[in-house]
């Protein structure tokens, strides 16, 4: 059997051990006739990868087995079609998301919202995971990416892109609306964009000052440190914007996520994008809080085509797929402006 390099977790740790570690395991190979082969060319680095490396999200079943290797948002080059594959030809670039595969008959997958399958298969939580050179997945799990688009530009946009949107799009956005947008890294930055793309007023909540001038940079209307001092940011927010139509929550923080409800108008709504415990909430103050999770295919199909026409920018770092521990550590230390991506 054909061999491949790469990042594998063999038990939860902190980043600062370098708990992955590079190995050569068997290469994936075509098994069904409707999946397609990629020879990865880039793979994001996500927060929720980091949480599921140090064992932080053990409660919540990630990772579901060991070892494994991570990564899932991950663009590459079609170079084998199994053979009743209409979707891709060889040569052509695809993209997947976290998510792998649904099971196409449930509920879920018949409303067009096959991320919610309870028998899904999640990217990176089993030996098919993005730290490494290759990837099967069924054709209709892959999105095609426009070969003009740079591999480190179209990765991130598989899961913080998704996110991004699917977020936004959640929040109702219209011209002029108010959106607070709390926690501004790899898919703050991008639904900064998006709120921006439908008109909206942006307020950016980020703890780090890089974050804040990336936020301002990409057409927020403000940016504003997030203080620990809950009454003190609520005061100043509403003294410089008012209240908020509404607000989108990206940092996994309870704290955060109860300031966002606070800063938000009765009637308004919340977000929420992240794992966290459930907020405290008034019901007579008529807000409405709601979960987001990644997207459809077709809600990837159109992220895919509003960044190609809207000039999304993408804030990426490249690291080479040995330096994943350091890629990762980066990022718990926030000194990556947006999104680290590994190239293999």
């Amino acid at each position: 059997m054909e061999k491949m390099r790469a990042m594998v977790l063999s038990e939860c740790a902190k980043i600062e051990t370098n708990p992955l570690k590079l190995s050569q395991i068997d290469k994936h190979e075509i098994k069904r006739s409707n999946e397609i082969l990629l020879k990865i060319e880039a793979c994001g680095v996500c927060h929720s990868q980091l949480h599921g490396i140090e064992g932080d999200w053990k409660d919540l079943g990630i990772p579901p087995t060991l070892p494994t290797v991570p990564g899932h948002e991950v663009v590459g080059k079609v170079i084998q079609i199994g053979d009743k594959v209409t979707k891709f030809k060889v040569g052509d670039r695809a993209g997947i998301t976290p998510l792998l595969e649904a099971c196409n008959n449930c509920q879920y997958c018949a409303e067009g919202k096959e991320y919610l399958c309870e028998s899904s298969m999640i990217t990176g939580e089993s030996f098919k995971g993005g730290y490494t050179e290759y990837i099967t997945v069924v054709e209709n799990f892959a999105t095609k990416v426009p070969e003009k688009m740079k591999p480190e530009y179209a990765a991130p946009l598989f899961c913080a892109g998704i996110t991004a949107y699917k977020a936004v799009k959640a929040s109702e956005p219209a011209p002029e609306k108010k959106i607070g947008i709390f926690g501004i890294g790899g898919v703050g930055h991008m639904a900064v964009q998006f709120a921006r793309v439908e008109g909206c007023q942006v307020i950016a909540l980020s703890r780090t000052q890089n974050h804040l001038d990336v936020a301002k940079r990409l057409g927020a209307t403000d940016a504003m440190v997030f203080s620990e001092s809950q009454e003190e940011l609520l005061k100043k927010l509403k003294e410089k914007h008012g209240m908020l139509d509404a607000a989108i929550v990206f940092a996994p923080a309870d704290l955060v996520t109860d300031t966002a409800i606070k800063s938000v108008k009765k009637g308004g709504s919340i977000v929420i994008a992240t794992v966290g415990k459930n907020p405290a909430f008034m019901a007579f103050e008529e807000k409405t809080i709601r979960g987001t999770l990644i997207g459809s295919t077709k809600d990837m199909e159109q992220v895919i085509r509003i960044c190609d026409e809207e000039k999304i920018e993408v804030i990426s770092q490249t690291f080479s797929l040995e330096e994943a521990n350091e890629a990762l550590k980066k990022l718990k230390d926030s000194k990556i402006d947006a999104r680290a991506v590994l190239i293999p």
